[in-house]
């Protein structure tokens, strides 16, 4: 009693209100707040020049580990370090190439080598020489196994490709299994095989009326269950080598029920946008959203083209919604909302600049569509892991630029000279052709590109998980 009283005199001769006592800890919390903010800031600073040099871990659950495995990291004792694909590339020549980063680690030091050189950005390859070895190396030793399906399967339609030529806006996933499955990569032999493909189709299980899309997490669920009790393969690493393709959007939320594939298999998907949770970069990689096209346009570098950029879609995002309001009534940047008048072709043939703006999703075949008609894409979507970011050097021939700058837009573009203009146009016409499908692949087509970033993740090291994490 004598203590209280003590505390109510020592608050009286002081004058100190019960607000006090909320001032002071709240001002603690925002100090500290601070310190970790500033912690956060320089540390990130340093992981953005050295994060290329780490190892990512594919997770394997205890309840089926492989036989004779550790339950520590492991890797292929046959690989050399200058072979695995999260290890800058550029250390084996000594030059600036920057193969093993992600795209969002290049903005941060796009202009840097790993030796903090200068980057060259004219070359449309980080590292040509690399490249070209090891596609080579790939299109002579990668071997892929397919869980075998008949057509008298009930689901054959989803599991098999596709009778036809595919086409439309979401082609590249049935264009990559048709391929894959009359190429020269298949291996019958599950033990010669360095990745194995789950052959499911996202875009037929979505018009599947069996399924739909609500059903296609169930679906996704069931098969895994049941390829990983009528063979080894999956149970030997949880899926950290198998893949699946998907271009429809859905894809992301398809693996829900099997969040075993969503973090330890490669996801090829076109909404690959790491700043979601189920994308996770280095392991999963981006698969070109591409209308097909047969031939090739005409005298594109001889074309005058006189707008400075061009744009077309639906309001589709506040992103959009914020160029059509900004730019719409513009003279010489052509922001279109709704059904052209003129054909899409001609307005992209005619255009310097042609705008790939986010819509529902990072990703759309605007870009693919750009660099088929000669026009010098304009990525205008945040946070989107641009496809082949592994191989090609985006700024040697397209224009990236934050949402946040759009009201800048006419500037960044019109600052660019007539030389780089021509040395970007110059070099669209060399990448076009890696955005391009054939029934019959070509070298270096996005056939090849994107078996090439699969050839990259098909190393992996595994880590064994506590028996508590699966059990909870």
């Amino acid at each position: 009693m004598a203590n209280t009283s003590l505390a109510f005199y020592y608050l009286a001769r002081h004058r100190l209100s019960f607000k006090t006592f909320f001032f002071i800890p709240t001002t603690l919390a925002l100090i500290t707040t601070l310190f970790v903010l500033f912690y956060i800031s320089s540390s990130t600073s340093h992981l953005l020049y050295f994060n290329h040099h780490h190892t990512h871990i594919l997770y394997v659950s205890s309840k089926n580990p492989p036989t004779g495995s550790p339950s520590f990291p492991v890797s292929d004792p046959n690989v050399s370090k200058h072979q695995h694909p999260f290890v800058d590339l550029s250390n084996r020549s000594g030059g600036g190439g920057g193969g093993g980063r992600s795209v969002s680690q290049r903005s941060a030091i796009v202009d840097l080598g790993s030796n903090g050189n200068y980057m060259n950005n004219n070359e449309v390859f980080h590292d040509r020489d690399i490249f070209l070895e090891d596609y080579n190396w790939m299109n002579r030793s990668f071997r892929i196994y397919i869980y075998p399906h008949k057509r008298k399967d009930p689901f054959a339609n989803v599991l098999l490709p596709v009778d036809f030529e595919p086409s439309g806006n979401y082609a590249s996933e049935s264009y990559f299994k048709k391929v894959l499955m009359k190429s020269h990569f298949i291996t019958k032999d599950p033990a010669k095989a360095d990745l194995f493909f789950l052959p499911f189709s996202i875009a037929r299980l979505r018009h599947d009326p069996r399924i739909g899309s609500p059903g296609i997490q169930d679906f996704i669920r069931d098969y895994i269950v049941n390829i990983s009790q009528k063979y080894p393969y999956w149970n030997r690493t949880n899926g950290a080598d198998h893949f699946y393709v998907a271009c429809h959007s859905i894809g992301r939320s398809a693996m829900e029920k099997a969040w075993k594939v969503k973090l330890n298999a490669i996801q090829v998907v076109c909404s690959s946008s790491y700043f979601l949770s189920g994308y996770i970069t280095h392991k999963d990689a981006s698969l070109p959203q591409i209308w097909p096209r047969k031939t090739d346009p005409p005298d594109l570098v001889s074309l005058k083209r006189k707008k400075l950029a061009f744009f077309a879609g639906a309001i589709n995002s506040p992103v959009r919604e914020k160029l059509l309001q900004l730019w719409r009534n513009d003279s010489e940047i052509y922001a279109h909302f709704g059904r052209l008048t003129t054909p899409y072709a001609d307005e992209l043939l005619g255009s310097k600049f042609c705008l790939h703006v986010k819509g529902f999703e990072v990703n759309t075949a605007r870009i693919a569509d750009s660099l088929y008609y000669g026009c010098v894409p304009v990525i205008i979507a945040n946070h989107y892991d641009l496809p082949f970011a592994d191989i090609l050097n985006w700024k040697s021939f397209s224009v990236v630029v934050a949402t946040l700058d759009i009201p800048l837009l006419k500037k960044i573009l019109k600052g660019i000279s007539s030389d780089k203009y021509l040395l970007l146009q110059r070099n669209v016409l060399k990448v076009r052709k890696h955005f391009q499908w054939h029934l019959s692949p070509v070298d270096y087509d996005a056939f090849y590109m994107v078996m090439y970033e699969l050839w990259l993740r098909r190393n992996s090291i595994r880590l064994q998980l506590s028996t508590s994490i699966d059990s909870s």
